[in-house]
């Protein structure tokens, strides 16, 4: 399986350009993932981008990330802490990983090896391995994510605006019915 031209996580079409051919692009954007909106959170990686002037692990690791964070609209509803795991993201991807974010995946040995490597990126916990193994998987055609990937529905079986849509409709009615009880 080829790697799409575009994931469809936001509503503009440069942000999920950026998310399918950039692989830290789309690492930032499950970082930033928390406490806003998926759209909110993979269109993250493009504002970094136009802001600072690049996306490279190596440049973000030396570059204060916080006026980039605070500029409005702001990228996250939390810059001052948001930037840092930035930073702290780049920092470990280029100490790591040489400033290739796609050898976490493309060097992993085994479905646990990759689950491995993502659980140890800064901002990573099991839900973002989880949803990140799937997208690797039913989006890049990763083999050792297949190993791993949830098969209840997470943003990896989002292939178009209008899957977003229903995706994070059956999230909110998840999330209602697991309150109700």
């Amino acid at each position: 399986m080829a790697a799409p031209d575009r994931l469809w996580f936001t509503e503009n079409d440069e942000a999920n350009r950026l998310l399918a051919e950039d692989p830290f692009a789309l690492l930032v954007g499950f970082a930033l993932d928390q406490q806003i909106t998926v759209q909110q959170a993979f269109q993250g990686p493009l504002r970094i981008k136009q802001r600072v002037g690049t996306l490279d692990p190596n440049e973000l690791a030396r570059t204060d990330l916080e006026p980039a964070f605070r500029e409005k609209p702001a990228v996250h509803r939390f810059p001052g802490t948001m930037a840092a795991r930035v930073h702290d993201l780049a920092t470990f991807v280029a100490e790591e990983y040489g400033g290739d974010a796609s050898r976490i995946w493309g060097d992993a040995k085994s479905g646990e090896d990759l689950k491995t490597r993502l659980a140890a990126l800064p901002g990573f916990g099991d839900m973002k391995v989880r949803s990140m193994t799937a997208v690797l998987a039913k989006r890049f055609g990763v083999d050792v994510a297949r190993e791993v990937a949830p098969n209840h529905p997470t943003l990896g079986d989002v292939d178009s605006a209008q899957a977003l849509t229903d995706y994070q409709a059956a999230k909110r009615e998840y999330k209602r019915s697991k309150s109700a009880h």
